[in-house]
């Protein structure tokens, strides 16, 4: 009897590896791009409360579309510990499902990366939140008195501002629905079939790629800061619509419009960098296309102001079938600094802006807003340049030209 159980065991076991051999395999190490579908945090969560998000960005095994965008993934709240004094909030998450082709496949991921974030995430996949102590406004009375002597008037006003908003930092992690996470699975996954492409499979060949490719090839490349006029951003998106389907577009896709600079923008700018909070409508720089300021300006953002996905969208005098032509400027902001040669506090960008082309592509093809997509190459297009901040840049020099709906 014990040698029959051990025949079947081995035999169940052999028929295990052979469908998963047969199976579709996403290997350790694999990333999974999603965004949150509810409100989590460290305060408002409770252990084994259940963690819903949607995948944002294709996944691939090899040249295969594993898991299409909008695909549910499924966890759990494994610790949600409060902040208390000087001891940080903590947030840990488990995700154990991926719905493909309608159907759950069990995963081990750990959170890598919560995109836009104030909190870190350490090697285990834990959230570890903010102290006072560690916000902007330290950082920004440290410069203040170290800058005093030279740039007084900007030291008076920094260190009242942080001052007065030092109390009020909250040290909890609180990530509403909309924020985006990175996870990376810890084991192999099997798939009993390929999800398929998801949104991008919805997509319809362009009518005239020829006059289409020429005309994208053919807009500016490269912005210009307006003060100082130095040469800055490189465009890498063009888009085919109206402003209506533009404006719609992104604000589906969980953007914001950023407002103009004015003197409150300033101040709050100010208050959202001492307090290390996000500002989903803060100004940004200006930048000139052509001798022109951007029409429209949107941006992403999470709870902090120092990172953010952001782009600049100029209206341009072409037109492809009758529709307007709108080229863009999209890069994310990383980290934030003092610059002595500006006299202000200016963002620095990943450099790899293809990265953020891609990205923005995703968002307004999962938005339900693109019906057909064209990437251009654009051979005289310069691999490497910097922005008017000191920043590297470096492309491929292709323009992914999206048509709207």
């Amino acid at each position: 009897m014990a040698l029959l159980k051990c025949f079947l065991k081995n035999s169940a076991l052999l028929a295990l590896a052979a469908a998963q051999a047969l199976a579709l395999q996403l290997p350790a190490g694999t990333e999974i791009q999603i965004r949150l579908k509810s409100r989590i945090g460290s305060k408002v969560s409770q252990p084994n409360d259940a963690v819903e998000a949607l995948v944002i960005a294709p996944v691939m095994a090899g040249s295969v579309y594993a898991v299409p965008a909008g695909a549910a993934i499924h966890g759990v709240v494994e610790q949600a510990t409060p902040s208390s004094g000087e001891q940080r909030a903590v947030l840990l998450l488990r995700f154990t499902a991926v719905d493909v082709a309608g159907a759950p496949a069990r995963i081990a991921a750990r959170l890598t990366a919560v995109d836009n974030a104030r909190e870190k995430v350490d090697a285990q996949g834990q959230i570890n939140g903010i102290l006072a102590a560690d916000t902007a406004a330290g950082k920004i009375d440290a410069e203040a008195a170290r800058l005093g002597d030279k740039y007084g008037g900007l030291a008076s006003l920094l260190s009242s501002a942080t001052k007065a908003v030092t109390r009020r930092v909250d040290q909890e992690i609180t990530y509403e629905a909309g924020v985006e996470m990175t996870l990376q699975l810890t084991a192999p996954a099997f798939l009993k079939t390929p999800g398929g492409p998801g949104p991008l499979g919805n997509l319809k060949p362009v009518a005239d790629r020829a006059a289409l490719a020429t005309l994208a090839a053919g807009e500016p490349f490269q912005t210009v800061a307006q003060k100082p006029p130095k040469n800055s951003d490189l465009t890498n998106l063009m888009l085919i619509g109206e402003k209506e389907q533009v404006e719609q577009s992104f604000t589906d896709a969980g953007w914001h419009v950023a407002t103009s600079l004015n003197p409150v923008a300033k101040f709050e700018t100010i208050e959202a960098l001492a307090e290390d909070k996000g500002y989903n409508e803060a100004p940004v720089s200006v930048l000139l296309l052509e001798g022109r300021p951007p029409d429209i300006v949107f941006e992403k953002l999470n709870n902090t102001f120092a990172r953010r996905h952001h782009l600049r969208v100029w209206l341009r005098p072409d037109r492809y079938q009758g529709r307007p032509v709108w080229v863009v400027a999209a890069t994310h902001d990383m980290g934030i600094n003092f610059s002595e040669a500006n006299r202000t506090f200016i963002h620095r960008i990943d450099s790899s802006i293809d990265r953020e082309r891609e990205k923005v592509a995703n968002d307004l093809i999962l938005s339900g807003h693109v019906t057909s997509m064209l990437l251009v190459d654009r051979s005289s297009i310069p691999q490497h340049a910097q922005n008017a901040t000191g920043d590297s840049l470096a492309t491929d020099g292709k323009i992914a030209v999206l048509l709207l709906q």
